[in-house]
């Protein structure tokens, strides 16, 4: 009988213990997930090639050294001009604990350049980039949810020419997936090289054509009512406004195939 005892007291204990640690190592049930992506607004460059050092974000409340998450610090090299009409680059992707977080910070590196005329040039990138550019945005982690944001860096806007350089300075609306839409459609005839651009708030949002297929994709579009501007880059053909244009959150809102009037 003492034996027995002796027994279910150990496998009590073991179980008692194996309980206890696992639940401090548990925090799923608090976590949730933040996804960030890249696209481009349309640049007279052949590129743009920005290195990305490192990607976080801070959280509410807290100091302005300890209260960094980083979600990426893997240095990476983008091609804005390549992050158009659907196409994105993932900046970082890391679960999270919950709670209230109100800003994002890039850290962007030296080796950033510009392509133009198939002449390569370095950007100059000032040092305060290097050490970190701080994007204000309120946002916040839910358990068990992942929360996406779309960075629009309008890389036309972001580059300035002093002599024969190239300094940076960057233009990023930041846009929350939740709350924002697509705008999609088709040129007709493609070859006009269209831009199709509008206003959301003080910001501009536009997208070039695709020279070929002449489809287009205006991203990460707040969820509103919008007149849409299109202009060809062909003058032989006229500029077109549609309005009235419905952008509902998470939807793709298509404006079908947009036929030019010759002038």
């Amino acid at each position: 009988m003492k034996s027995t005892l002796t027994l279910l007291l150990v496998l009590a204990l073991v179980m008692f213990g194996c309980s206890n640690s696992d639940n401090p190592a548990d925090t799923s049930s608090s976590q949730g997930e933040i996804r960030i992506s890249l696209v481009d607004s349309p640049a007279g460059f052949d590129a743009v090639n920005i290195v990305v050092t490192e990607v976080s974000i801070h959280r509410a409340n807290a100091d302005s050294l300890s209260g960094w998450s980083v979600i990426d610090s893997t240095t990476r090299t983008f091609d804005l001009l390549k992050l158009r009409n659907g196409a994105s680059g993932l900046l970082g992707a890391k679960r999270l604990d919950a709670g209230k977080y109100t800003q994002i910070r890039l850290k962007i590196g030296a080796g950033s350049n510009v392509v133009a005329g198939g002449v390569s040039m370095p950007l100059e990138v000032p040092g305060g980039l290097q050490s970190g550019l701080k994007l204000n945005h309120n946002f916040d982690i839910v358990a068990n949810t992942t929360y996406e944001l779309t960075l629009d860096f309008d890389a036309s806007r972001s580059l300035r020419l002093t002599g024969n350089q190239y300094r940076l300075s960057p233009v990023i609306r930041v846009a929350a997936n939740i709350t924002s839409g697509i705008i999609s459609g088709s040129i007709s005839p493609a070859l006009a090289r269209v831009v199709v651009w509008t206003t959301a708030g003080t910001d501009t949002l536009s997208a070039a054509a695709d020279t070929v297929s002449g489809t287009f994709k205006l991203m990460a579009v707040p969820a509103g009512t919008y007149s849409i501007k299109v202009v060809p880059t062909l003058t032989t053909y006229r500029d077109t406004t549609i309005t009235g244009v419905q952008v509902v959150a998470q939807q793709d809102k298509s404006l079908g195939v947009i036929t030019l009037r010759p002038r």
